[in-house]
């Protein structure tokens, strides 16, 4: 599959099958977060990697529609510096989870975002350091749906490029 494809028939999937994924899946999936672009290559993100099925059940329930982190084969919390201080830190986090649920479908794994409305929540669900903030979280599983991967574009499920695109100027 192309990057082209991929980002063509690329779905959210929120239903998964209880299966976990093989170790180098994992890693393939963690890896393309590593290798993502940064502002400035600062890489200014940390990865909790999360298979434990009681932590992510617990951590479903820090966000409202965050409930298909307790389905998955994998979690992975996204953590950065502050938001607060610096734009590009989510901006870059969002690029390192692109990279990572492209790099998923390629490999036959669904994956969708869930917003963390209950930092502090997970914070003591995965115990990492009051410096480091998570704001997005990442469920992967194989889709419960499999005819998900192949599935064409929905009609009508995107706005037409004219109503999106501007050119040089709003008007």
């Amino acid at each position: 599959m192309d990057v082209s494809e991929a980002i063509r028939l690329k779905r959210a999937v929120r239903k998964f099958q209880d299966k976990p994924l093989p170790a180098d899946v994992v890693r393939d999936i963690l890896n393309a977060g590593r290798r993502a672009q940064s502002s400035k290559n600062t890489q200014m993100w940390r990865l909790i990697a999360v298979q434990d099925k009681t932590a992510l059940r617990e951590l479903s329930a820090c966000g409202e529609w965050a409930k298909h982190l307790a389905g998955a084969a994998l979690g992975v919390a996204l953590l950065t510096p502050d938001p607060a201080e610096k734009f590009q830190y989510l901006f870059d986090a969002g690029q390192c989870a692109a990279y990572m649920q492209l790099a998923a479908w390629e490999l036959g794994v669904g994956s969708c975002p869930a917003s963390i409305y209950q930092p502090e929540k997970a914070r003591a669900i995965l115990g990492f350091p009051a410096e480091w903030h998570l704001r997005v979280a990442l469920s992967f599983g194989y889709p419960l749906d499999e005819a998900k991967l192949s599935a064409p574009p929905k009609a009508g499920g995107r706005a037409a490029f004219d109503e999106i695109i501007r050119w040089d100027k709003w008007q």
